[in-house]
């Protein structure tokens, strides 16, 4: 049975010393340092934007649930906040003290939030909930509106397409509607990684990978190894330019397209109860 808590102590284990940035466990192991550092960047310009919608001010006391190896913990106190990092897992708090991470950093689940009510200014959850099965997803939301002050801020980043094993995305509008009904208001929302290059090239890879598997390419020989690490090399040199093109045009994507044609979503909301 699948558990997030034990999900991210394998990633924590098994990726906690993949590049010195201590990416590969919070973002996507397997892949190159390059790959991670773009999407990092990628994010770091969307949360700014939706710091800016939430009007946070130096000195707000923040909640990063979920905070991984400190990433965005570190990135808080550069700006000027009181940041206090929260994840389940030992082994990633230990990659984010390894990190300079001189944050208060807590072990505890974001369903089961070990704050008293209304003591942060703000919280960030990014690609968290998205995680955590559906049965448990209210409580989560529960409990990061709970610990706000009246009027604080809740910045959410979450997937909205897409599913897997270990992902349980919803619809721009569930995310919005399961916040709501905890006691918080939408104040903006935005798409966020359209990447749209990058997702016609990976279809177009997992097409051909697919009918290779068809006509029994997958034998299992010395050959049929070399073969996979040769296409899996030729791969990611072409889906560098695919990135690249696509973190050039996600500034305008983002600005013009549709939220739902987006992966992921930005959500900033008010609390106000």
């Amino acid at each position: 049975m699948y558990s997030p808590k034990d999900y991210w102590i394998e990633l924590a284990e098994n990726f906690g010393t993949a590049d010195a940035s201590g990416f590969a466990p919070i973002l996507h192991p397997n892949t190159p340092v390059w790959f991670n550092q773009v999407i990092d960047h990628l994010q770091f310009n969307a949360l700014r934007r939706a710091l800016a919608i939430a009007r946070v001010e130096p000195g707000a006391r923040i909640l990063d649930v979920g905070c991984g190896t400190g990433r965005w913990v570190r990135r808080y106190h550069e700006l000027g906040l009181i940041p206090v990092g929260l994840d389940a897992t030992i082994g990633m708090l230990r990659i984010a003290r390894a990190q300079q991470t001189t944050a208060p950093l807590v072990a505890g689940l974001a369903y089961d939030l070990p704050f008293p009510t209304g003591v942060f200014d703000f919280l960030s959850d990014f690609t968290v909930v998205q995680h955590i099965p559906y049965e448990l997803q209210a409580n989560a939301l529960g409990e990061m509106v709970r610990v706000l002050r009246p009027g604080g801020r809740l910045i959410l980043v979450e997937l909205i397409r897409g599913r897997d094993s270990h992902i349980f995305p919803r619809q721009a509008k569930e995310w919005i509607r399961a916040v709501e009904s905890c006691g918080a208001t939408l104040l903006k929302y935005f798409g966020h990684e359209y990447l749209f290059p990058d997702r016609i090239f990976v279809r177009f890879a997992q097409i051909l990978a697919r009918r290779r598997v068809n006509f029994g390419s997958q034998a299992h020989s010395l050959s049929s190894t070399v073969e996979y690490s040769t296409a899996r090399s030729l791969y990611w040199i072409l889906r560098r330019t695919t990135v690249f093109l696509s973190a050039l045009t996600e500034p305008i994507l983002t600005r013009t397209c549709r939220a739902s044609m987006a992966t992921h979503a930005v959500f900033v909301f008010r609390k106000t109860l």
